[in-house]
């Protein structure tokens, strides 16, 4: 099968540019970079792709076994640095796909110049014996989890608007939902337990490309400490705090967000 078929990967910008891959983080799609693309196409050869089961991707590829885990993400994400053959790239991973470009990374740090870590979370779970806070109890993990199974569509409807936050500006949270219910949700549900049972504290120290990590200055799903934390445990890497709200500052705050990006894909030469 094709890998741009498979996870609809889609290229534009500068021919010949440093190339910006952007990956898209739970329920969503490609289209969440919609308003961050064109000011990168300035500058960059700009790759945006649907994971597996997301968007416009081939559902034939999906299977439970590859995707049960972030490895087989991970994996994807090689396939296309592969195939693109266009030299070491910036990967930009939102929420779940930072991680993903985490594992990625640290595996062939060959095909990367550099990471940015947007909003993300290694472990979505606290664990007080070490003194780690992901934002979460297993109890509340748990919860978050059998409401989804439950009840997909309204799951969706009641924790996208708090994923988006900004609740003074509604239409953020109602496109969340929407991405959230053009999905399948048997694809989801699975896709849910990898994104909030993972645990990549311990791959975190493998990085050993240029990283950025990006938070946003209030988060619901990613606090403050886990950037922190994510700074701390990749040697040499910067951390800086976005003013976006939220936890998609690609839509409630996008030139704040492509600036981070270009500022970092472009020092890298």
């Amino acid at each position: 099968m094709s890998v741009r078929r498979r996870n609809r990967v889609r290229v534009s910008g500068r021919p010949g540019a440093p190339v910006v891959v952007l990956a898209h983080g739970f329920g969503c799609d490609q289209n969440m970079w919609r308003l961050v693309a064109p000011t990168l196409e300035r500058d960059f050869t700009v790759v945006v792709f649907d994971h597996v089961g997301a968007g416009r991707s081939d559902l034939e590829a999906w299977n439970r076994d590859r995707y049960s885990s972030l490895d087989g993400y991970a994996e994807d994400v090689l396939e296309i640095c592969r195939d693109l053959d266009l030299g070491p790239v910036t990967f930009v991973g939102h929420s779940v796909s930072a991680m993903m470009g985490v594992l990625a990374a640290a595996r062939h740090p060959e095909l990367f110049a550099g990471l940015v870590l947007l909003a993300p979370s290694p472990c979505f779970i606290d664990d007080p014996a070490v003194g780690y806070r992901g934002g979460f109890s297993a109890e509340d993990i748990e919860e978050l989890l059998e409401s989804l199974d439950a009840n997909y569509l309204g799951w969706s409807g009641a924790m996208a608007p708090v994923i988006m936050g900004n609740p003074e500006r509604p239409a953020l949270g109602e496109e969340l939902t929407s991405s959230f219910c053009a999905t399948d949700p048997e694809i989801q549900r699975v896709f849910a337990r990898v994104t909030f049972l993972s645990d990549n504290r311990a791959d975190l120290e493998r990085v050993t490309v240029p990283t950025l990590v990006a938070q946003c200055s209030s988060d619901a799903i990613a606090p403050p400490e886990v950037g922190v934390f994510v700074q701390a445990q990749i040697k040499g890497s910067r951390l800086i705090t976005l003013t976006a709200t939220g936890h998609c500052p690609q839509l409630s705050a996008p030139e704040e967000t492509a600036e981070a990006i270009g500022r970092f894909a472009g020092a890298l030469g």
